[in-house]
């Protein structure tokens, strides 16, 4: 599909950005619109003081981007294991069109050809810059099923199969690792399961919403059995997703005890950090009750210790920097307890749609000393992931830093 520019812009100025869950539209005028794609940081910011000090203390062999989706429309003679769909004719297509443009304006795509190859050209590009030892999570994400277990592309927005994604993440090894997704209602789930733990993936991920996964179901209870003999930890993204159209009643976070209850490592994805859901220990028509606060009560219940995790992925957006990132400072500090219970990860490419985020919001709320904005802002339109990065490393809450623990998350899926 091909869009002028005028014509994009007006449906993302429109569209594109409220589903992307811009609340800090009012920040726009900050750093534009659009990612100008600067290219290569130059020496005085790739050596800059920021960058240099976020990396004490840290062993960069350890430091695992947990949270970084691989995307692609299918154009790389593989459609099966890539796609995009723009949801044409539906209501969701003037959001999915702006979405996909910022999605390749974010990682410096032009054109409308080799857009996989670019995708990962770009990703490859980054990750380069980056300290030695350093390497990517790259997420799969299956497509939606339904309950006779039958895929619908026509129902899945993204998707990005295993293969795929192991065979990009294989291409460079000592760069890239992989998480794959193997929807629960697929008739040869557990096979599948089996399968991509032998071609090395690190953990499963799952959008509930996106994908019409109910956790809470007693038909993955199979599922979680395989998971846990396997010692697969599963990601799955809770509270509102705001990116991809879907049932927000999935995304309840206490949907998961299901899983933590039959052994299953648990990583919550962005905290469960927006949005609010029924408070499901209260019954089915429970209060609605803020999804972050569900998600530290299951992280308060001793059961759960060493099984339930979170990642603080997209907590420094405009949309979620409030009370949650308030919390997970407190408690993800240096000596909180649950230091070594959250995983970074910078839900790449959103860090490079440049409306998402406001260093200056940050500098304003006490979070980064107000003289980090300019030189954070400078590294950002070279160079998204690094500043995702050393952003998170420089936020302070009474003194106090994200402990060092929450960047090494190699020790979390080296486990298994």
């Amino acid at each position: 599909m091909t869009i002028s520019r005028r014509c994009f812009l007006s449906a993302a100025g429109l569209a594109g950005l409220a589903a992307a869950g811009l609340a800090g539209w009012r920040f726009w005028p900050e750093q534009g619109l659009l990612n100008p794609c600067l290219g290569p940081l130059p020496p005085e910011l790739a050596t800059h003081p920021l960058v240099r000090a976020a990396w004490t203390d840290l062993d960069p062999a350890q430091v695992w981007d947990a949270h970084v989706h691989l995307l692609g429309v299918g154009d790389n003679g593989d459609a099966g294991g890539v796609d995009f769909n723009d949801a044409e004719g539906t209501l969701f297509w003037p959001l999915a069109v702006a979405q996909r443009y910022f999605f390749l304006n974010a990682t410096c795509i032009e054109g409308t050809a080799g857009i996989d190859r670019a995708y990962v050209a770009h990703l490859r590009q980054m990750v380069s810059a980056m300290p030695d030892g350093h390497k990517l999570l790259l997420l799969a994400l299956d497509a939606w099923h339904d309950r006779n277990g039958k895929a619908a592309r026509e129902h899945s927005h993204i998707f990005v199969g295993n293969d795929y994604c192991a065979a990009v993440a294989q291409a460079l090894p000592e760069r890239f690792e992989w998480v794959a997704s193997v929807h629960p209602q697929r008739r040869d789930a557990l096979i599948e399961l089996e399968r991509v733990k032998r071609l090395g993936a690190r953990a499963v991920k799952w959008i509930p919403a996106a994908q019409g996964i109910d956790p809470a179901s007693p038909g993955c209870d199979r599922y979680y059995e395989t998971l846990a003999r396997l010692d697969l930890p599963l990601i799955s993204h809770a509270g509102e997703e705001r990116a991809l159209p879907g049932d927000d009643v999935l995304g309840n976070p206490l949907r998961l005890r299901r899983a933590l209850e039959h052994g299953v490592r648990v990583v919550v994805a962005h905290c469960a950090s927006m949005g609010s859901n029924r408070d499901l220990d209260r019954g089915e028509a429970g209060p609605w009750v803020d999804n972050f606060a569900l998600f530290e009560r299951l992280m308060d219940e001793p059961a759960h210790l060493g099984r339930l995790f979170g990642d603080i992925s997209a907590l420094t957006q405009t949309a979620r920097a409030g009370a949650p990132l308030r919390r997970v400072l407190e408690r993800a500090g240096e000596g909180g307890d649950w230091a070594g219970r959250l995983l970074n990860g910078s839900d790449h490419p959103l860090p490079a749609i440049m409306p998402l985020y406001s260093p200056r919001q940050l500098a304003a709320a006490g979070y980064l000393d107000a003289a980090m904005v300019e030189p954070l802002t400078a590294i950002r339109r070279h160079h998204p992931l690094l500043f995702d990065f050393v952003l998170k490393r420089h936020l302070r809450l009474a003194g106090r830093r994200l402990a060092p623990a929450v960047f090494e998350t190699r020790r979390f899926f080296e486990r298994g």
